[in-house]
């Protein structure tokens, strides 16, 4: 049966109400998709996370086409989860819109309020993260509030920067190098004496200090790694081309061949190949 021509999921001039309606008919329990009936908070999570990442990726490549589409991607996860809050009664789109609206007023006093634009942006952070706590509660320890479901990395430098506002932090980057040294050491001498688990544990501790390395140096350690594995299967492609020019399989070239084509892939990188 042809959908009427006047209704207005099929009109493209129509905003947000017209994805919104296309969510509730999405999830009606007679007449909606039956996968997306079945789904909850718990079973979307992880796509929102992965379309998060998906708009992140198309901004590292500026792939300005992309993201326009993964936007979209990640507004519907907002939509998901606010049809689903409407129907337990919990929440709707309306209320997480006015919540943010108001969150973002009350966290600009500067702008909306009778605050002094005059800050730097450093000033601004500290003001930020001050509004934050207070929303807290004064009961709230340092350390709460920091999502468990963030990347490691990312965590562990939330972490850190939340210590350190309360002075618990090296008061340079030479202890931190310092620490690294330490840190590696240890694990170089776990592997040999201690169980998998040790060794694990002193992995997390070395990857830790690193981030904190990382902060200290004013980097982002997810940005650095994502670059450095960009870096590394740009590389590994140009030693696959190479052996394909030479009908070698990667399997059969041996670490001798893989280790030389490596090299001669970062000289030619940066303008160094004397071939």
């Amino acid at each position: 049966m042809a959908n009427p021509p006047h209704d207005p999921i099929f009109d493209q001039k129509e905003g947000i109400d017209r994805l919104l309606e296309i969510m509730r008919r999405l999830r009606d329990p007679e007449t909606g998709c039956p996968w997306d009936i079945e789904q909850d908070f718990a079973s979307i999570a992880p796509y929102t996370i992965e379309e998060a990442y998906e708009v992140a990726d198309a901004i590292e490549r500026r792939a300005w086409g992309e993201l326009e589409g993964e936007l979209g991607d990640l507004l519907f996860q907002v939509v998901f989860y606010a049809e689903m809050g409407r129907e337990a009664e919990l929440f709707d789109f309306d209320r997480i819109v006015r919540n943010i609206s108001n969150k973002m007023i009350a966290r600009h006093p500067h702008i909306f309020g009778s605050e002094s634009r005059e800050k730097t942006a450093e000033q601004q952070v500290r003001d930020w993260e001050a509004i934050k706590q207070k929303e807290r509660g004064a009961a709230a320890g340092t350390l709460d509030g920091v999502a468990l479901g963030l990347p490691a990395l990312l965590r562990a430098v939330k972490l850190q920067k939340r210590a350190a506002r309360v002075g618990f932090d090296w008061p340079d980057i030479a202890p931190v190098l310092d620490k690294v040294t330490e840190e590696a050491r240890e694990l170089a001498e776990a592997r040999v004496r201690l169980t998998q688990q040790e060794v694990e544990e002193e992995m997390g501790d070395l990857l830790f200090v690193l981030a904190n390395l990382a902060r200290h140096l004013g980097v982002d350690p997810e940005a650095a790694l994502r670059g450095a594995n960009r870096k590394f299967e740009r590389r590994f492609k140009g030693v696959e081309r190479e052996l394909a020019n030479e009908g070698i399989a990667p399997e059969e070239a041996g670490l001798a061949k893989l280790d030389a084509l490596w090299e001669a892939e970062k000289a030619r990188e940066r303008g160094t190949d004397q071939s």
